[in-house]
């Protein structure tokens, strides 16, 4: 019965190009490179920070 960390997936939905530079560095550093390209990523704070940088580009979902 071991505590299982909950994950978000995070798909990339619009260019980065254009974006300022902190905007395309926080989608970078989810691990989104391509337009429709997903990952997984922990749900911490510095990961949600990140994610609220650049929400108006990506689609969030819970994992699972």
């Amino acid at each position: 019965m071991g505590k299982q960390a909950k994950a978000l997936k995070v798909t990339l939905v619009r260019s980065l190009h254009g974006q300022l530079a902190n905007i395309a560095a926080s989608a970078r550093g989810l691990g989104l490179r391509r337009i429709h390209q997903s990952v997984e990523v922990a749900d911490t704070p510095e990961n949600r920070g990140m994610i609220q940088t650049a929400v108006h580009l990506l689609k969030v979902e819970q994992a699972g």
